[in-house]
């Protein structure tokens, strides 16, 4: 009778457990998210640790260095749900971040390499008088690029004299504030930059690199899987380039595509 009953004591612990466990997923489950009032953050973390969901019980998906600037969407109890370098959609804890917002004075770290992603604020320099004319760094990139496209059966890219100036602008933001990243702390995402711009188009991405030489600028991207589909991407037929000197690098670059 005693084993019965000690069966039987272990049969209803286990059924408890079960139901507190199924009470505390609902329950967190039932948190609501919020809106908030800002759309990039910096984070302020050595290291921050970007999860599944909005708790240290869900598993790690990548993190993020101190300094750098993410997309954050909205809030859920103390986590931001977020966006960052790699396309990675997540949550990250909300005291690690700072909210950053446009015509605010802050500083980010710059990272090397290039990257890329498949209401307009006014910066410190007047984006009103920027050129749409491509200077020469931005005519050999244009060219190099058409040359790979070429060399692959594709149409050139034409250039689109808007996206060239919201492609400049970019380049100067990111030597400005000092950040490299697609999400700026002034105009959000490069589709948030174009919107803002009233740049239409169908399909559009955006790449973005630190280099001292335009060469190898391109051959960096043509060796990278994603810069490459985007400069090979047949959907797209129209492009804007911005390459300003300043950052560290030497030259920061950012090519828009869009298709039409």
């Amino acid at each position: 009778m005693k084993t019965n009953k000690s069966k039987f004591l272990i049969i209803v612990l286990c059924i408890t457990i079960v139901i507190l466990a199924i009470m505390i997923t609902k329950s967190f489950a039932m948190q609501s998210y919020y809106k908030v009032d800002f759309q990039t953050g910096l984070v302020t973390a050595t290291n921050l640790y970007v999860r599944s969901g909005p708790g240290t019980q869900f598993k790690i998906v990548t993190s993020v260095p101190k300094n750098q600037y993410i997309r954050v969407f909205a809030g859920v109890g103390d986590w931001y749900v977020v966006q960052v370098e790699g396309d990675y959609i997540g949550a990250v804890s909300k005291k690690y971040v700072k909210p950053i917002y446009p015509g605010a004075s802050n500083q980010g770290a710059s990272n090397s390499g290039g990257s890329n992603m498949g209401t307009s604020a006014n910066t410190n320099n007047n984006t009103g008088t920027i050129s749409t004319t491509m200077n020469s760094d931005e005519k050999e990139v244009f060219d190099l690029i058409n040359k790979q496209r070429t060399a692959n059966g594709l149409s050139p890219l034409k250039e689109n004299s808007e996206l060239q100036r919201v492609a400049r602008i970019k380049a100067q933001d990111m030597v400005n504030n000092n950040y490299f990243s697609h999400t700026s702390p002034t105009y959000g995402s490069p589709f948030d930059m174009m919107k803002s711009f009233k740049i239409s188009y169908n399909t559009a991405g955006e790449n973005i690199a630190g280099n001292s030489s335009n060469s190898s600028a391109v051959t960096a991207w043509m060796n990278s899987p994603g810069h490459r589909a985007n400069i090979l991407n047949s959907s797209f037929n129209q492009t804007g380039i911005g390459v300003v000197t300043g950052s560290k690098y030497g030259k920061i670059y950012v090519q828009m595509f869009i298709g039409k």
